[in-house]
């Protein structure tokens, strides 16, 4: 996690962690890294289902609140991946909001970190071998990634930081 390693170490994702900044009132202290996400999904069993067989492992909570239901994976890093199914009669009835779209206003993607490009290719294998649709891996200066979509089509990543970070 970011906040639990010195100031400028680097973390799995091959960027320094955050610095420490004081704040007033001299609080010293370096932002958090992610506990978890939640993503919304139309059919929770499906998702579950997709995403079990992505990442490998079964989901260490499955409850229904009330107000909704979730399912939720634990990550490598120890970040939790939540699945979040409202009920029909709580759930957007707007007929556009059906299916996701990362050009309005929201989340854009989820990228999961790998240590390299080796890793990444190794994903690209995995996902194929699992007949998961995938786009090719896209290098940039900032890092490579492998996009994928989910089965609500909200857009998910695979990211490697720059070959020698």
């Amino acid at each position: 996690m970011v906040g639990s390693q010195p100031p400028g170490r680097e973390r799995a994702s091959g960027f320094p962690a955050n610095k420490q900044v004081t704040f007033e009132g001299a609080v010293t202290m370096a932002f958090p890294g992610l506990a978890h996400v939640a993503l919304t999904v139309s059919d929770l069993r499906t998702s579950a289902a997709w995403y079990q067989r992505l990442i490998g492992a079964e989901p260490v909570l499955d409850e229904d609140t009330g107000p909704f239901h979730h399912i939720v994976f634990a990550l490598r890093d120890g970040t939790l991946l939540g699945l979040h199914e409202f009920p029909g009669d709580t759930a957007s009835t707007d007929q556009d909001r059906g299916r996701f779209d990362e050009r309005r206003v929201g989340l854009d993607h989820v990228a999961f970190v790998c240590t390299d490009r080796g890793e990444l290719e190794n994903w690209q294998k995995r996902l194929s071998d699992l007949g998961i649709a995938h786009g090719e891996i896209v290098d940039a200066h900032c890092g490579s990634g492998l996009a994928l979509r989910d089965p609500d089509n909200i857009q998910l990543e695979f990211f490697a930081p720059p070959s020698g970070s």
